[in-house]
């Protein structure tokens, strides 16, 4: 079967093709819907594939600016990428990344990177797991930190758009830092963070917004909602953390001692968290978060050379990959990483894997060691990859804290 891939010429187009998703999460593209989604996401960035002029399939892509070790690169966010339930198993989605892949390549955007709702899909089109995250659920009763802390700050609740002036100053100088973050625009903030729909938060109740200030400058924030519930008179209530972003240190402990302090909430709890965050020292009894730690950013390098050459480098070092790729053919053979830079070579490897597995260390998230031992780098010279890991070293894990 032979479908035709093309971008969205309209709204209309537009909104069919984010249906293919959509339609399994009970959403509806309503007009209003798709335009506040627009501003976000470019009609022309939103794929779709037609049979005989009838949408069956779709695939968006957000323009990005990705915080990577030592630099920011411009990454393609991968999206809202279904298709509709008659047409499954028909090669709709492998068409539909053909297609995709290729106008990223074109736009001269070395990485893409997605939140996979399967975890088997998309390996196949050279997407590699680059970090972990852990959805937590602490206690009200095993809340205390190992360490009291004397606050220096000042809290405050704030209005959405207070809020909008305050949080990106706290949000741009922490993701310079952090590999995994995402630049955010005004649209960004205002459509996708602070908007509260018709209703509030289904089971919750509408977004609350605080801000922590130290001398009128502010460190720190948190966007929660409450979950009131009640059993047999007493309360049974959930706190939870939407995003909760600080700088390092004192502002971080200050952040969440006031969100687990919050009154009528039997547990408060957090997802997309990342793997060292502070919490696990900060708290006497940590166990009690009941951690689970699943996948989170996938990574694909569209152009390997350029991806390899956009990053920092924590040591000095040259490793030679023989890169495997058949999706983007133009990125398989043998590249030298020196200097910061990667270039062709004909060089003996010294480490042989598939594009995926560059795409999980990308970021610093996995080592190349650690890919090694789970049968997916094969190690051709001997302390290749003990090299390979000083070189792509992060100095933190990396971290996306929302799902787009």
């Amino acid at each position: 079967m032979t479908f035709k891939v093309a971008p969205c010429k309209n709204l209309a187009e537009f909104g069919q093709a984010v249906f293919a998703i959509g339609q399994y999460f009970g959403m509806e593209p309503t007009e209003e819907r798709m335009e506040r989604f627009s501003k976000n996401l470019p009609i022309e960035r939103m794929h779709a594939a037609r049979e005989n002029g009838t949408i069956v399939g779709g695939a968006g892509a957000f323009p990005f600016e990705l915080t990577v070790p030592g630099a920011v690169v411009a990454t393609a966010g991968v999206t809202v990428v279904g298709t509709f339930p008659t047409h499954r198993r028909r090669g709709v989605l492998r068409t539909l990344m053909r297609a995709q892949l290729d106008d990223v390549h074109a736009r001269g955007e070395p990485l893409a990177l997605l939140w996979a709702s399967e975890d088997t899909i998309y390996g196949r089109f050279g997407y590699g797991m680059a970090s972990q995250c852990a959805d937590l659920s602490i206690p009200k009763e095993h809340s205390a930190f190992a360490l009291p802390i004397e606050r220096e700050g000042t809290l405050r609740i704030v209005d959405a758009s207070e809020a909008l002036t305050l949080f990106p100053r706290v949000w741009d100088r922490v993701r310079k830092r952090t590999p995994g973050m995402l630049a955010r625009s005004r649209n960004w903030w205002e459509l996708r963070i602070l908007h509260e729909p018709p209703g509030g938060g289904n089971e919750g109740g509408p977004k609350r917004f605080v801000v922590l200030e130290k001398d009128g400058r502010p460190e720190g924030y948190a966007v929660y909602r409450h979950k009131p519930k009640w059993e047999e008179g007493v309360s049974d209530s959930e706190l939870e953390v939407v995003e909760a972003v600080a700088l390092d240190g004192r502002p971080t402990a200050e952040l969440w001692r006031y969100l687990l302090d919050i009154d009528w909430a039997a547990r408060t709890t957090a997802g997309l968290m990342p793997v060292d965050h502070p919490l696990w020292w900060l708290l006497a009894s940590p166990r009690r978060m009941r951690p689970r730690i699943g996948d989170g950013l996938w990574v694909r390098l569209v152009d390997v050379g350029e991806a390899l050459s956009a990053r920092g480098y924590a040591a000095d070092g040259a490793v030679v990959f023989d890169v495997v790729d058949e999706f983007c053919p133009w990125n398989a053979g043998r590249w030298r990483v020196a200097r910061g830079q990667a270039k062709r070579t004909t060089a003996a490897p010294q480490l042989r894997l598939d594009v995926s597995m560059l795409g999980s260390a990308y970021l610093g998230g996995f080592t190349f060691s650690e890919l090694v031992l789970g049968g997916r780098v094969e190690e051709l010279r001997r302390g290749a990859a003990a090299r390979a890991d000083a070189m792509f070293a992060s100095e933190r894990a990396p971290w996306c804290p929302e799902i787009f």
